[in-house]
C-alpha cells in the first residue's frame, strides 16, 4: 500500500517520463509540484524502486517506470479522459467521406490511428466477434468430394468443398462431425477459434492415428469462417520501436505483422470494452517492452469489432483511451450507415 505522497510522486514520475522519455530525478519532481525536500523525495524513490514500480537508469540518479509500475499505474491511477473537442472534430472530418465497402472504413480507421499516434494500429471488422456457430453438416457430393456447411446465428452460411484425402476413412469423417458438433457448435466464434488452436489438436492426437491430416482438414473446413481481414497500419513504427539490432528479431517481427492468425490472437482475448495489456501479458517475447490497448465497438445487427494500438509502454494511456473511443464510435457510425445503404439497394 503506497502512502499518499508515494502515490503523488509515482504518478507524476510516470506522467513526466511519458512526456519526456527521459529519466526523472528528485529535483524534477520537486519543480513539478511535489511539496517535499529533494532528500525526502529521493528516499521515497528508493522505496518505490524496492517495490519494483520504478527502476534506475544505469548510474544516473533518474528513474523510469518498470513494466510492473505501468501495470500498477493503469490499474490504480489511470483516469481516462475524452479527447479534446477540436481533436474529436478532426477525427470525424478525416472519416467523413463516402465509402464503397466496409473494408474501406476499417482500413482508414487503422491508417488514421497510426498517423495520429506514430504507433502500430489494427482494425478488425464486426463479423467474427459476436457470431456463434449454430450448425455443422458434411454432405457427400460424389465418392471423392464432400461439402462442409457451417451456419452461424446471424444467418450466415459458409461452405467449403474439399476432396477427401485417401488416408481418411468414412469413420474418420463421422468422428470429425461428432467432434465438431460436441465441442464447437453452440460456441461463439472467438471461442471456436481459440479451441481450434489449443484443445482440438490435442483431442485429434488422442483419437486419430492420422492426426496431422485431420488437423489440416479442420483448417480447410473452418478457413472461410475466420477469413476476416485484419487491417494493419504503421507496421514500420513497431520495427522502429523495438530496440534490437538482431536481424532474426526484425525478421520475426516482420513475419508477425504479416501473420493474420497471430494478430487476431493478439487483439481478441478479451470481451471487455477497453483493455490494456502490458509486456509479458501479450504472450510474445518480441513485444515484451510494448503495450496494447484494444477497444471494442458494436455495429447494430452485425456484431462487434475491435480496433487496437500497439506501442511502447511509455504511452499516454489517458489520451489514447480517449482517441480510441472517438475512432471506435466513428467506425461504428460509419459501418451502420454503410450497412443501411446496402440494405436499401
Amino acid at each position: 500500500m503506497l502512502s499518499d505522497r508515494q502515490l503523488r510522486i509515482f504518478k507524476l514520475l510516470v506522467d513526466l517520463y511519458t512526456d519526456t522519455k527521459s529519466p526523472i530525478g528528485s529535483n524534477t519532481l520537486k519543480k513539478n509540484g511535489i511539496d517535499a525536500s529533494s532528500a525526502t523525495i529521493r528516499n521515497e524513490l528508493v522505496k518505490l524502486e524496492d517495490l519494483g514500480l520504478i527502476q534506475k537508469v544505469h548510474s544516473s540518479s533518474g528513474r523510469m517506470p518498470s513494466i510492473e509500475g505501468y501495470r500498477y499505474y493503469v490499474d490504480n491511477l489511470l483516469q481516462p479522459s475524452q479527447l479534446a473537442i477540436d481533436e474529436q472534430y478532426e477525427i470525424r472530418q478525416l472519416m467523413n467521406k463516402p465509402f464503397n465497402a466496409a473494408d474501406e472504413i476499417l482500413s482508414l480507421s487503422a491508417e488514421i490511428l497510426s498517423n495520429v499516434t506514430n504507433y502500430t494500429a489494427f482494425s478488425l471488422g464486426p463479423d467474427i466477434k459476436d457470431r456463434t456457430l449454430t450448425d455443422f453438416k458434411l454432405i457427400q457430393l460424389n465418392p471423392y468430394q464432400l461439402i462442409a456447411i457451417l451456419i452461424t446465428d446471424m444467418r450466415s452460411v459458409e461452405s467449403q468443398v474439399f476432396t477427401v484425402p485417401s488416408i481418411l476413412s468414412a469413420d474418420d469423417l463421422t468422428k470429425m462431425t461428432n467432434l465438431i458438433n460436441e465441442r464447437l457448435v453452440g460456441r461463439d466464434l472467438v471461442t471456436v477459434y481459440q479451441l481450434l488452436k489449443t484443445e482440438i489438436p490435442l483431442i485429434l492426437q488422442r483419437y486419430f492415428a492420422n492426426s496431422a491430416d485431420m488437423l489440416k482438414l479442420f483448417d480447410t473446413v473452418f478457413a472461410q469462417l475466420f477469413d476476416e481481414e485484419v487491417y494493419v497500419s504503421g507496421g514500420i513504427n513497431l520495427l522502429d520501436a523495438i530496440s534490437t539490432t538482431e536481424v532474426s528479431q526484425f525478421k520475426s517481427l516482420y513475419s508477425f505483422l504479416n501473420n493474420r492468425d497471430q494478430i487476431v490472437e493478439l487483439i481478441l482475448p478479451s470481451q471487455r470494452h477497453q483493455v490494456i495489456r502490458i509486456g509479458d501479458e501479450l504472450d510474445n517475447f518480441l513485444l515484451k517492452d510494448m503495450s496494447l490497448i484494444t477497444t471494442t465497438y458494436t455495429v447494430q445487427s452485425h456484431g462487434s469489432g475491435v480496433i487496437a494500438l500497439l506501442g511502447p509502454t511509455a504511452m499516454s494511456y489517458t489520451r489514447l483511451l480517449g482517441l480510441l473511443d472517438t475512432v471506435s464510435q466513428q467506425v461504428s457510425e460509419n459501418l451502420e450507415d454503410y450497412y443501411r445503404s446496402v440494405d436499401r439497394t
